[in-house]
């Protein structure tokens, strides 16, 4: 890659073609519990912005600048009280979208509050979300509901982990689905497994074929290799537009999702959104689980700070807590548990990644496709206005799902998959389709 495509695609703040592409979308920015009524505010940095969380004493939402209009005093330290924030300075006063419905320190009759105002996002809450939206379109584009309107929201699972590095390592880890046969189950041969598994098969085959396929929405891909005779056993993945993904680690279908949400350059935040899952398939042929893979790290307590939220105590500091006692006795990595194996591999590329220096191989298709998808439509918002895949038509995510699947090997995988998402739809649905 290109050092100018590489700035091009990490870079997100404010005036940058990727923010730009990124601010066309609604994100998931917290979880609806940590905003409490009338509560303290909560810091969050979301595409380069210092921004303030808030629930006012009535329970409606608020994500605005923190400064205050007046004098630029962090609203952070400010009152929630009825209505919105009041600046502890002067006691200027915000409401969730950002006007000014107080100003104690001006006359009554300069009716001045009602000119002034500070930038908010407009803001909805689904699925134990907090989502923001923050372009400039008025009013903000149609909401996607990605399928998790199929799910009871008490039986929705919200994960949020921080990642100190660039969003888009975090999200090619997503879609690289090679790498779980090695940092995952590496060193664990596929006789520990019982034959006909899933992972008896993937142990079996480590270097699967793929195929990678443009979309409505952003990308679909399949990585395949040989699950006994005449069959081919398939993990199909996804990428949507601009930052969430899919990942294949149950069968076809399960509703799931991700988001990496980035909070500046150099740090983003990993959003997972299940619904029920089926029983692991992270276990042996006797049913034990794998030893070093489960365990998501022990978090840390929020700091109050911009990045304070979700950080893991396996940092790069600490290096990830790696044993290499462990290494040679129990996993491959020495890492103890999943996550935080996917975090010590994308956080020691640095904070931003390289790419100068990569060298990709038939793995990567997948990887490649999505970078050539956003370029393009980050330089076609910027130079033509064009609006971004997925920006405008919230129903491209529907019936959209990854898992995966033993098929004959004589059968077209991606003709499986746009029945299946008829099946999903409960009805006609646009195919997916192979383009040159």
């Amino acid at each position: 890659m290109r050092a100018e495509d590489n700035e091009y695609l990490t870079r997100i703040g404010p005036g940058t073609p990727m923010g730009a592409l990124m601010r066309c979308y609604w994100l998931p920015v917290a979880k609806s519990s940590e905003l409490e009524a009338g509560g303290a505010p909560v810091r969050m940095r979301i595409l380069g912005e210092n921004l303030l969380g808030f629930r006012t004493p009535e329970g409606a939402v608020g994500l605005i600048d923190h400064r205050c209009k007046h004098r630029c005093a962090s609203l952070a330290y400010g009152r929630n009280e009825e209505g919105g924030i009041r600046c502890i300075y002067h006691g200027w006063k915000f409401d969730v979208t950002g006007q000014c419905i107080d100003m104690p320190s001006e006359p009554d009759e300069s009716e001045f509050s009602a000119r002034v105002r500070i930038p908010a996002a407009a803001v909805i809450e689904k699925f134990g979300l907090v989502w923001a939206y923050l372009g400039s379109q008025r009013p903000a584009p149609p909401f996607p509901l990605f399928d998790l309107d199929q799910v009871p929201e008490d039986q929705i699972e919200i994960t949020f982990l921080h990642r100190a590095c660039n969003w888009l390592q975090g999200l090619e880890g997503d879609i690289d689905t090679v790498h779980v046969g090695f940092l995952h189950l590496g060193g664990i041969d596929a006789q520990n497994f019982e034959k006909g598994s899933t992972n008896y098969y993937r142990q079996s085959n480590l270097t699967p074929h793929y195929e990678a396929i443009d979309t409505p929405y952003g990308a679909i891909s399949s990585a395949y290799r040989p699950a006994g005779e005449g069959q081919l056993y398939h993990r199909v993945a996804q990428i949507l537009f601009p930052s969430f993904t899919m990942a294949p680690q149950d069968p076809l279908g399960y509703v799931k999702l991700r988001c990496w949400l980035p909070l500046d350059d150099e740090n983003s935040m990993l959003v997972i959104i299940d619904g029920p899952r089926p029983p692991t398939q992270a276990v042996d042929k006797e049913g034990k689980k794998l030893p070093g893979f489960f365990g998501d790290g022990d978090m840390l307590p929020h700091d109050g700070g911009w990045l304070g939220r979700y950080r893991l105590k396996q940092c790069l500091a600490n290096n990830h807590m790696q044993s290499r006692e462990l290494m040679k006795t129990l996993n491959y990595s020495g890492i103890m548990g999943g996550r935080v194996q996917d975090q010590a591999v994308v956080e020691s590329m640095g904070p931003i990644a390289d790419r100068t220096y990569e060298t990709l191989g038939s793995s990567d298709r997948m990887i490649a496709r999505t970078r050539r998808r956003l370029l393009k439509a980050a330089r076609e918002l910027a130079e033509q206005g064009a609006s971004p895949p997925g920006a405008a038509d919230a129903s491209l995510y529907r019936s959209i799902r990854s898992g995966f699947i033993t098929l004959p090997e004589t059968t077209d995988w991606l003709a499986i998959f746009n029945e299946k998402r008829r099946e999903w739809h409960g009805g006609p649905v646009a195919d997916l389709e192979r383009t040159r």
